[in-house]
């Protein structure tokens, strides 16, 4: 494409040289140039990309995009000005990919909380009612079966336009994407106009010198989502709702068990049964629906309900919304496995001892037989969190099961003599397995009815770090061989 095609939604300064020329890429990290791209200075709080413009000349770079001068020694290198290079690589990148969002329903989930499990409830509903989606998020990338790793909750533009192309070459119909405050600050999604942004909720989160200076940025950086939105769906029980949607230039529809919401919640309950545990709720308001959600916690009813009233906006039958809800899953995150039995076997990211808290008081809320939990620690990482999760797992577990986790280069054994020095505080009964894979078989051999076991911290990682290598391991994977074992005995 000829980089004046790309800049033709900015507004530009041609400092010198020529922007009618071809360009291959757009690229913003200076090591990945190669001849004919184009490179954008990006400026972040640890680097700035106009240090590397020189750089990115002498390895071929057709031309530059800059906000501030720089100094080159190539007289006819085309060098572009813009106010705000990240507001110039989202609006290059989707003219570059071929602005893919106008080929899809587009949601943006906002907030401080709840953002990745109300993107995989819509996702399951939308998918549910024959509408392809992809999703972008903590996860990851996700386009059907495949996963690519990120390293952000909100990519780069470029990222997210590039991900964007790929769904609609595959056939995806919807994209929804986590719309993190930082995400929102760094433009990453401009030059998007989303049929739905969402918010989910607000709290103290995110503050200091790479992140936000303080409460009031944060906040302001979560409204920027409703000047991007054809139409805003938010939380009406949470205090901030009407400071972050003061100056949406969409309409705005509430959710919440308010009475003033415009879907409401209401007659929640916790349900379980052997291999699956939930909440049940109902809802009036725009829709009167009954519906019973396949993720454990009373506080999902607001993610739900917000998935509730993004589908049904977007057109999506109650049946898909009810079956959607019920098959939802978020992975790594309290995701129920299905396994012979009457216990229910869960995998989750819990890798701390507030994140393990969490965790285990919301399974004890479902009364189970025994409340089983595996873990491990990572090495190379304070000894306080070992300490820490072994007391948590003491306190609140009916049995611990001390493993391996991430061991990178200091000693199992050490390791778990930590974390046994923390739960020895309790009255804990706990075993020691080391090896994860055996850690877990021991948990599945040993479960009885109405037990709940949770296998925790590695969530949606795929690999063991072990003395500097990454070995795969995924948790299903070993819990399907365990279970073609068990069958077969």
């Amino acid at each position: 494409m000829t980089l004046k095609s790309l800049l033709k939604n900015l507004n530009y300064e041609l400092i010198q040289g020529n922007d009618d020329i071809e360009v291959s890429d757009i690229i913003y990290d200076s090591r990945k140039v190669v001849p004919g791209t184009v490179f954008v200075c990006l400026e972040g709080y640890n680097s700035d990309g106009h240090t590397y413009a020189q750089d990115a000349l002498n390895k071929g770079a057709a031309a530059l995009v800059v906000s501030k001068s720089v100094e080159t020694d190539n007289e006819d290198a085309t060098i572009i000005k813009v106010d705000d290079t990240r507001e110039a690589l989202a609006l290059m990148s989707a003219e570059f990919f071929g602005n893919p969002a106008k080929s899809l329903k587009t949601v943006a989930v906002t907030g401080t909380k709840g953002k990745t499990t109300t993107v995989a409830m819509i996702k399951s509903i939308l998918d549910e009612d024959g509408i392809k989606t992809g999703t972008i998020g903590t996860l990851g990338i996700i386009i059907g079966d495949k996963l690519i790793k990120t390293n952000n909750t909100t990519p780069e533009s470029y990222e997210v336009e590039k991900a964007m192309r790929q769904m609609v070459d595959e056939g995806c119909k919807a994209m929804v994407i986590e719309a993190s405050s930082l995400g929102l600050k760094w433009h990453r999604i401009d030059g998007i106009t989303f049929d739905i942004g969402v918010f989910t909720n607000f709290s103290d989160d995110h503050i200091g010198d790479s992140e936000h200076k303080d409460l009031a940025e944060y906040l302001y950086c979560k409204s920027l989502l409703f000047k991007k939105c054809a139409y805003g769906i938010a939380n009406c029980d949470d205090p901030a709702w009407k400071k972050v949607t003061e100056n949406a230039v969409c309409p705005i529809e509430t959710f919440g068990y308010s009475e003033n919401a415009d879907l409401r919640a209401f007659n929640d309950r916790l349900i379980s049964q052997a291999g699956f545990i939930g909440v049940h709720f109902e809802t009036d308001g725009i829709a009167r629906l009954s519906p019973d959600v396949a993720i454990p916690g009373k506080f999902n009813v607001y993610n739900a309900v917000a998935a509730i009233a993004v589908c049904l906006k977007l057109g999506v039958s109650r049946e898909a919304v009810l079956a959607g809800l019920k098959k939802a899953k978020v992975k790594g995150r309290v995701e129920i496995v299905d396994v012979p039995g009457n216990y229910t076997l869960l995998i989750d990211y819990a890798h701390n001892a507030v994140s393990m808290e969490n965790v285990l008081s919301t399974l004890r809320q479902y009364n189970p037989n025994r409340l089983i939990t595996m873990f491990g620690a990572g090495g190379n990482r304070p000894k306080v969190r070992r300490y820490e999760m072994g007391e948590i797992s003491g306190k609140m577990s009916d049995l611990s099961v001390i493993t391996e986790d991430n061991s990178r280069f200091e000693d199992v054994m050490d390791i778990i003599e930590d974390i046994k020095t923390g739960i020895n505080k309790t009255d804990g009964k706990y075993v020691v397995v080391p090896n994860r894979k055996d850690a877990i078989r021991y948990c599945m051999e040993n479960a009885r009815d109405g037990d709940i076991v949770v296998l925790a911290g590695k969530g949606h990682e795929d690999y063991q770090e072990i003395k500097g290598v990454k070995y795969h391991l995924d948790e299903r994977e070993v819990i399907a061989d365990i279970v073609k074992d068990m069958d077969g005995k």
